[in-house]
């Protein structure tokens, strides 16, 4: 199929046509007149590099009840993601190749958008004997990661560091210390202490992120930071990075929308781990964003049963599903608040993700694989998690009012959303 997107903003307010032939970008520029099979009028809408999402999980294999690679790619490409990369903490889990080619040759065969495996550290994500990273490679594996579970011997975690290195593998750290996670269901403070919940304290991730970024430096090996939500944990990374330390991180849209308070009468759809945290944690992260110390914006996209959700708080399941409304959620609270650029924003979600995960996406140019996003950025919507592709409800924005929603989807030169609707 032949596509032609004409009049179309670029995220660096360019004017541009794309035509599209047999997936790839063939030609862009301003003017093009090509025969097509199919014209895309893109005025006034925002052209861009199809989404990457560096942490999702799809719950396949294992727990299709929640998700699975043809849902959670349907849910996906709604939101602008044309590529997503899925945690390992599926049953069984990914620490081998066996579930890592399973996963490729599902969503090669089901998927709506490119997926990509996550690859454990350990096997069983139990910390104590190493996974095979050399064969998941091989099998399709773009990083790895205990995601779910931190690990908490920091010799094993140098180990880990130094073997996925010499394979070129990221390695993508959830930092928690146990220790001082203390059995908690929310953030450690004084909503915690009225409604009567354990808290967790910021301590348990700073000390993790410390950790990670010690080892980087000492041994001269990339490290990718998870979910960052605290005004510690930005400086930290703030301050390696001044030092040189091959450090980088993500955080997700709940940390820089939504405070602790968002819990207030047991709303368990409000946590998630790392819980969420304070005004001035917020603060601190838009500020991470701001100067480009959080290089990644990440859904952590993570599906659960209602009865997972619907039960006493600290029985709850931890996450919400954010890949419908990261994009809005970015560009209500970021763009049109004026503390990132479109251009910005387009690298916390495309450009940067791409390069860390070392996947050749991210950037619209000509010879490149055809995996556009073109959102309408001016009409205000509604989030309806009943109209989730999700198979999982598990958010708290129902009832927001947001602005930039997907219009037009192309992954791989193939149009799968249309108008604002799957096709």
């Amino acid at each position: 199929m032949n596509i032609l997107i004409k009049n179309g903003t670029l995220a660096n307010d360019n004017q541009t046509d794309l035509y599209i032939e047999n997936g790839i970008i063939v030609k862009m520029g301003q003017n093009l007149d090509f025969t097509c099979d199919v014209l895309i009028d893109a005025k006034n809408k925002l052209v861009a590099p199809g989404l990457v999402d560096m942490h999702c999980h799809l719950r396949d294999p294992g727990q299709e009840y929640k998700e699975d690679i043809v849902t959670g790619t349907k849910s996906a490409v709604m939101g602008g993601f044309t590529s997503v990369a899925c945690m390992p903490n599926t049953t069984p889990v990914a620490d081998n190749k066996i579930v890592i080619s399973y996963i490729v040759n599902k969503a090669k065969e089901k998927a709506y958008a490119n997926v990509y495996p996550i690859g454990a550290i350990s096997k069983g994500l139990c910390g104590q004997q190493l996974a095979e990273m050399g064969d998941m490679k091989e099998a399709g594996a773009v990083a790895v990661s205990d995601d779910g579970k931190p690990v908490e011997n920091a010799n094993f975690m140098k180990n880990a560091l130094l073997y996925a290195n010499g394979f070129g593998l990221p390695v993508i750290s959830h930092c928690e210390d146990m220790s001082l996670k203390n059995d908690g269901s929310m953030n450690e403070g004084y909503t915690s202490t009225y409604m009567g919940l354990r808290g967790i304290s910021r301590a348990s991730e700073e000390v993790m992120v410390s950790r990670e970024c010690i080892l980087a430096e000492t041994y001269n090996v990339p490290v990718h930071i998870a979910h960052v939500s605290t005004k510690g944990s930005v400086e930290i990374v703030r301050q390696a990075k001044k030092r040189g330390v091959k450090v980088t991180c993500e955080t997700c849209p709940h940390y820089f929308t939504l405070t602790e308070e968002m819990v207030e009468g047991f709303n368990t759809n409000a946590k998630m781990n790392p819980p969420l945290r304070t005004k001035e944690d917020v603060e601190a992260i838009v500020e991470g964003l701001k100067d480009g110390t959080i290089d990644a914006i990440a859904t952590d996209h993570a599906p659960h049963a209602i009865d997972e959700k619907n039960c006493e708080f600290d029985m709850a399941l931890n996450g919400i599903v954010g890949l419908e409304t990261a994009f809005g959620l970015s560009y209500t609270y970021l763009v049109k608040t004026g503390i990132l650029s479109t251009a910005e924003l387009i690298e916390k979600l495309s450009t940067n993700p791409s390069r860390i995960l070392k996947i050749n996406k991210g950037e619209l140019k000509e010879g490149a694989v055809a995996d556009i996003s073109v959102f309408d950025l001016d009409n205000q919507y509604t989030v309806k998690t009943e109209e989730f592709m999700s198979k999982s409800k598990n958010s708290p924005y129902d009832g927001f009012e947001l602005y930039g929603k997907a219009d037009t989807v192309i992954v791989k030169g193939k149009i799968v959303v249309e108008k604002g609707e799957l096709k």
